[in-house]
């Protein structure tokens, strides 16, 4: 999952046509393929790790290195935000890497990978009900590729009805995806450090902090044996904190002021179908009828979406 004021947004009208050079395809291909195996790497992680404190530990480690590197790159004073500013990327960072990531961690110890990420792809639609329900008025295409997509969650949401899965966790990652929608919606709202990388660190501290006590209250210390988990659980977690947390979010972030946004806005669309396909092939995750059919709807909802608001 993603920690960007833009992240899940609406793409804004581009003001120039912006060439697209093979970094730029390098970036892109790191945000499609990283961002979309990280819900494999959690499964992995959560195999033998609580939740909870792997995913708090994972956001503390990965906030520690991207302020390292922005006081390396800018010197200390980017660091420097005023309390206001702190406060609310605390409050963006508990939204979407508390209850945004947090829950879809949880949620993997029993849902897999693909369908997690397939539920987590209504973020745009999530976005349009917030923009809607605050005054905004989106053009009816955008709402009838909302209206799609709810019928691709409904889809998606059998095998938790026919006890494929457990339906506790389908519903889990739901709310997930609403909480990461209000995360980014609240994140274009709230004054945040200008530097978006020191704001993305502060955001992964105070979500990490909060994966660390959520785990604390749910009492994961009292099992905790660092001797137990296993070599791939461990393998996962520093590829979710260097490459999920760190190089894709850096890449996006480049690619935010280099190249066309309609074609970074496609993450949106490509990370689901890369994480369901890593999921089938790497942990043998049953491609079923429901996930199959929801997925394809909602793949097609999102693109519906993005493609209609970045033409305006």
């Amino acid at each position: 999952m993603r920690t960007s004021r833009t992240s899940g947004g609406t793409a804004a009208p581009e003001s120039a046509p912006r060439a697209i050079t093979g970094a730029v395809w390098t970036a892109l291909g790191l945000v499609y393929v990283v961002w979309g195996s990280t819900y494999l790497a959690i499964r992995i992680v959560v195999q033998t790790m609580p939740p909870f404190l792997s995913a708090g530990a994972r956001f503390i480690a990965a906030g520690l290195l991207l302020l390292g590197l922005v006081a390396w790159r800018y010197g200390p004073g980017a660091l420097r935000a005023t309390r206001g500013q702190v406060c609310s990327a605390a409050v963006v960072g508990l939204l979407l890497l508390l209850g945004g990531n947090g829950l879809v961690v949880l949620a993997e110890t029993s849902v897999p990978s693909g369908l997690a990420a397939l539920l987590i792809a209504a973020v745009p639609m999530w976005l349009v009900v917030l923009r809607t329900a605050t005054g905004d008025r989106p053009p009816l295409r955008t709402l009838g590729g909302v209206l799609l997509g709810f019928g691709g969650l409904a889809v998606l949401t059998v095998p938790g009805i026919s006890g494929e899965v457990r339906l506790s966790g389908v519903v889990l990652v739901v709310v997930a995806s609403v909480l990461w929608s209000l995360g980014s919606f609240s994140a274009s709202k709230l004054s945040l450090p200008d530097n978006p990388f020191t704001g993305s660190g502060y955001q992964m501290l105070a979500g990490g902090a909060g994966g660390i006590i959520a785990g604390l209250v749910r009492g994961e210390h009292h099992t905790l044996d660092l001797t137990a988990y296993s070599t791939a659980s461990w393998l996962a977690l520093g590829y979710l904190v260097v490459f999920g947390s760190v190089v894709a979010f850096t890449a996006y972030a480049w690619l935010l002021q280099s190249a066309p946004l309609s074609l970074v806005a496609t993450y949106a669309y490509v990370n689901p179908v890369v994480a369901v396909a890593l999921g089938a092939l790497v942990l043998d995750e049953a491609l079923t009828v429901p996930i199959l059919v929801g997925g394809a709807i909602v793949v097609v909802a999102v693109s519906v979406i993005v493609g209609t608001e970045r033409r305006q």
